[in-house]
């Protein structure tokens, strides 16, 4: 396999992003797999071994994973001490029993460490094998609730969403999200008892850089309760949202504020709220110790939202990526309503929480704790920030960077000024995650789309293991400064700009 050196891409002005590819002998071959992959033309690269930060494919190539997966591999791969945790749950313990009828000891101390980790503000979980099936039974659950209270509510049949929001690819979760391009094949098919409002989205949203915080929030607060009226106060069942916003609109944060603004809301007219914390969840955007939260691990329990939810779900970092699991977790208020009530939760599933998922996802989360990676999730995100801005804020095609924690996105423009986005022909973000798989970058980067509007806007995501160092930020920064620096250079002429990380 061929290979160009780093020094070619940087400087010599006659590579393009065409030739560059012919160079990296990895131009795609036709699909021969048996497999339904994400495409029908082109089979993906070969993973044959992970460690650590690494994917090692079948090429030859060892690529730097700094995206986790999709905000997954939290402990990066192959950790030995779930390996073995595993193996013990394999031999000593349960690997599969139906939920109907028994319990495992597994299941109930994941149970125990998350509920704690709300200061039992969350008293019950119910665990999934996918963040999809969190958000299919987080509606449920709330349905459920309003037809079980003493005086039940069967009108309530109606949630309101936020628009570029992702929540799933289910029909049920697709039907609350409000990313277009993710829709559209599926509109007919989806719930029309739901409806959407402006996301919390700084960079987009507010009217101009002079509208301060407290100004923006209150225009959001004033548009969910003009929703509320149009549909009808005492027909919602919750308002749904992620306190930082992943691949739909590439790790955005809400603005301090926000949250209480949108509690006040459900809160006059009954309604429940939902946070979906799949993404952004689990320690991944570090939240700030406080004295009610001094180990905060849920994105909620950072200052900056400041509001717990009625409702959340968890995903991706849960289990890290070892075996699906994902989870809902429920307040007190909505348990003691289906106690007095049926007693039971309307909705199960043949996985529902799986000892050996659920076995994962324990010593995923007892590493976390025990390790103390939220303080290192914070530090190294402070850092990712930091280079980040330093390195490509003034580039020409950069529009934004934000994020919070190990959890940060760069959106992409080709008119800074007014922050216009890329055709969505270009392929932008695709393009500039392609670049990055081949040598010499051999860096994996998440791409996103629909910033912009749900259907235009390109980003892209980091999201590296809550493990990473100083050295790995420094390279994970430095590589996708040339790799962006590279295929701009290629696509509009731009001069390449070398900076200094130190």
């Amino acid at each position: 396999m061929g290979s160009i050196g780093e020094d070619e891409v940087k400087h010599n002005n006659t590579t393009d992003l065409g030739s560059l590819i012919h160079k990296t002998g990895l131009t795609s071959k036709k699909s021969t797999s048996a497999v339904l992959h994400r495409s029908l033309h082109h089979d993906p690269h070969q993973a044959v071994h992970a460690k650590g930060n690494y994917l090692c494919l079948s090429n030859g190539q060892k690529i730097f994973d700094a995206t986790g997966g999709a905000a997954v591999a939290c402990l990066g791969s192959n950790d030995e001490r779930v390996a073995r945790a595993l193996i013990q749950q394999l031999t000593d313990g349960v690997s599969y029993c139906h939920s109907l009828f028994f319990a495992t000891v597994a299941v109930e101390q994941l149970a125990s460490l998350l509920t704690s980790s709300t200061n039992n503000i969350m008293t019950r979980a119910f665990f999934t094998s996918s963040g999809s099936e969190a958000i299919e039974a987080a509606l449920k659950m709330a349905r459920q609730y309003f037809l079980e209270k003493q005086q039940p509510e069967p009108q309530r049949t109606h949630f309101i969403g936020r628009e570029q929001s992702y929540h799933g690819t289910t029909v049920g979760a697709l039907g609350v999200g409000g990313h277009r391009a993710r829709r559209k094949l599926y509109e007919p098919m989806l719930s029309k008892n739901a409806s959407f409002v402006s996301a919390c989205f700084s960079y987009r949203g507010r009217l101009s850089v002079d509208e301060i915080d407290k100004a923006y929030v209150a225009r959001l607060e004033a548009e969910l309760e003009a929703e509320f009226q149009r549909v009808g106060p005492r027909n919602v069942v919750a308002f749904i949202a992620e306190p930082v916003v992943g691949a739909a609109l590439g790790c955005v944060p809400s603005v301090p504020g926000y949250f209480a603004a949108m509690r006040r809301v459900c809160d006059k007219h009954g309604a429940l709220l939902i946070m979906d914390e799949i993404m952004c969840g689990t320690g991944r955007v570090g939240p700030a110790p406080t004295a009610a939260y001094p180990n905060p691990l849920h994105a909620w329990q950072d200052p900056s939202v400041g509001v717990a939810p009625d409702i959340m779900t968890m995903g991706k970092a849960l289990g890290g990526g070892v075996l699906p699991v994902a989870a809902m977790l429920v307040n007190e208020r909505i348990v003691n309503v289906l106690a007095q009530g049926s007693g039971a939760f309307s909705h199960g599933q043949t996985y529902q929480a799986h000892p050996l998922a659920c076995r994962a996802a324990l010593e995923v989360q007892q590493i976390i704790k025990n390790d103390d990676l939220v303080s290192n999730v914070r530090e190294q995100g402070a850092l990712l920030g930091k280079l980040l801005k330093r390195s490509l804020a003034d580039h020409p095609c950069v529009g934004d960077i934000r994020g919070q924690g190990l959890f940060w996105g760069i959106e992409f423009v080709q008119d800074k000024a007014i922050k216009e986005p890329f055709n969505p022909a270009d392929g932008v973000a695709t393009g500039i995650h392609e670049l990055g798989m081949r040598p010499p970058f051999n860096i994996s980067i998440y791409p996103g789309n629909g910033s912009c509007d749900g259907e235009r806007g390109d980003h892209i995501l980091l999201a590296p293991a809550f493990n990473v160092t100083k050295a790995d930020i420094e390279h994970v920064v430095g590589t996708v400064t040339r790799v962006i620096e590279t295929y701009f250079h290629s696509k509009l002429s731009l001069p390449h700009v070398e900076k200094d990380l130190s």
